[in-house]
């Protein structure tokens, strides 16, 4: 199921609301509103594929039960580390399985068996299909064994506590990914107040129209242009700015929902985008891109390896490594992996110059455009379907691979009225200093009436378009 769907917006989430304000917060020890919550999250969440929530079910079992062991008073240090590396093990092991085998079988087993004198597919691959958002719930239960260890979170006081925070709908399938430590307050006891609920209410609706406004719209020209064989040089260039808006509103906008229903029901999330397209640096584009994974890879990955602590030869090794590790988190393609090498490469670059860019001379501005320049040449790798494509296609943004014969009705296509407005209008929202995020914690009337007409013409639009997928959704 998505949020931007008539039976979410309809159906599921009125019915959700209505039983969960009727329902007491506890009755004689349990949480019901949470356990309401679980139920009604793993309803959300096998809505289209009913077994993905046995899979989510042995994680979470798996997390928390390791999490007791590692709590328990007086444990002796080396059951709390077993317990910790059998979690750690386990998790990654299902997601290994699950988002990576046909990969390495077909990339990596198969093309050494080739090399090795067996025939091309001297293996026999199984089908396997990659469950939603796995990779968001196996970080959170990752950081919640990870903290409990360390002493950084107390452990969940009981499972149905410890299964809502893992999973609760709204960052179930795309994120942001949540910490059990910040939320872990507000699953014990939380206030509902009607401000929280009209605010959550106001950024979720514009979270809404960010997607079906907007990301849905320029996804038509970021297809045509990515689909054609010999697109052009301004034909590609214009389609690699449409997918920056498509990707970047899609995702924000589903960021902004999550939030938004989250607050509905008095929890807080933090925000997962701010603004990452005014960033003058890569370094800063990182820090505002999102969030919740780079500070997931920063706390859990980054800095035990020794962080800025180590010699700049091994600070940048780990660099490198994390953001090859973020590129192949995004996907089991050659395209991810070397994408996630890209982005590393320009934050060691900036590292090397004292964390500027290469242009730092040049005015705000211009380096907020260089810096848009490097992040879409690196959107053409997270876009195209191989290695291959992205070349030829970073060769039509150079100029070196001329466009087809079709290239001019591909810019009829790509450049009407509409399309053109809706450029503009991406633009605008892209550029202008506001954050939702922000914005709608305090209602007036006029924003208030802003926030309904957005939701109601984004509804309206729902109904009127066939494309509709969420980007984040693969990973």
């Amino acid at each position: 199921m998505v949020f931007s769907s008539h039976i979410f917006i309809f159906y599921f989430l009125p019915f959700f609301l209505l039983v969960y304000f009727l329902l007491p917060f506890r009755w004689k020890g349990l949480y019901v509103k949470n356990a309401f919550i679980t139920i009604m999250s793993y309803v959300f969440y096998g809505w289209l594929v009913p077994w993905f929530v046995i899979l989510m079910f042995i994680t979470t079992i798996n997390d928390y039960l390791c999490g007791l062991i590692i709590s328990q008073p007086g444990q002796v240090e080396w059951k709390r580390k077993s317990a910790l590396i059998f979690a750690i093990v386990t998790d990654l092991s299902l997601l290994a399985y699950f988002k990576y085998y046909m990969f390495f079988m077909s990339e990596v087993v198969n093309r050494l068996a080739f090399f090795l004198g067996g025939g091309p597919h001297a293996f026999t691959i199984a089908s396997v299909l990659l469950p939603s958002g796995i990779s968001f719930y196996t970080f959170v239960g990752l950081s919640y064994t990870i903290d409990v260890y360390k002493g950084a979170a107390k452990p969940a006081r009981n499972f149905s506590v410890f299964s809502c925070f893992v999973g609760l709908f709204p960052h179930l399938i795309a994120g942001p990914i949540i910490r059990y430590r910040t939320v872990a307050d507000q699953l014990d006891n939380r206030v509902h107040s009607i401000p929280k609920f009209a605010s959550g209410v106001a950024i979720f609706s514009l979270g809404l129209g960010k997607k079906i406004i907007l990301a849905n719209s320029v996804a038509a020209i970021a297809d045509a242009a990515f689909g054609s064989d010999g697109p052009g040089f301004f034909n590609a260039w214009w389609g690699v700015i449409a997918y920056a808006f498509q990707i970047y509103f899609d995702f924000c906008g589903y960021s902004d929902m999550a939030v938004g229903l989250a607050r509905m029901l008095g929890i807080e999330f933090i925000k997962n985008f701010d603004g990452p397209y005014q960033s003058p640096s890569i370094t800063v584009f990182w820090q505002k891109w999102h969030i919740s994974l780079t500070n997931f890879i920063r706390d859990y990955l980054y800095i035990p390896l020794g962080g800025n602590r180590v010699g700049k030869g091994r600070m940048y090794f780990n660099l490198c490594l994390c953001f090859f590790l973020s590129g192949l988190w995004h996907g089991a393609k050659w395209t991810f992996v070397l994408w996630g090498i890209y982005q590393g490469v320009f934050l060691v670059l900036e590292r090397v110059a004292g964390k500027k860019t290469l242009y730092h001379e040049l005015p705000h501005w211009g380096q907020v455009a260089i810096t848009f320049i490097v992040v879409m040449f690196g959107w053409v790798l997270f876009r195209a379907p191989d290695i291959g494509q992205a070349m030829h296609y970073w060769g039509a943004m150079i100029g070196t691979v001329k466009g087809a014969a079709t290239a001019p009705m591909l810019s009829a296509e790509l450049f009407t009225p509409r399309h053109l407005f809706e450029m503009l209008l991406c633009g605008v929202f892209v550029w202008q200093p506001l954050q939702a995020h922000e914005w709608v914690r305090t209602l007036t009337m006029p924003k208030a009436l802003l926030c309904t007409v957005v939701l109601v013409v984004a509804i309206v639009t729902m109904f009127t378009q066939t494309y509709n997928p969420f980007l984040y959704f693969q990973f």
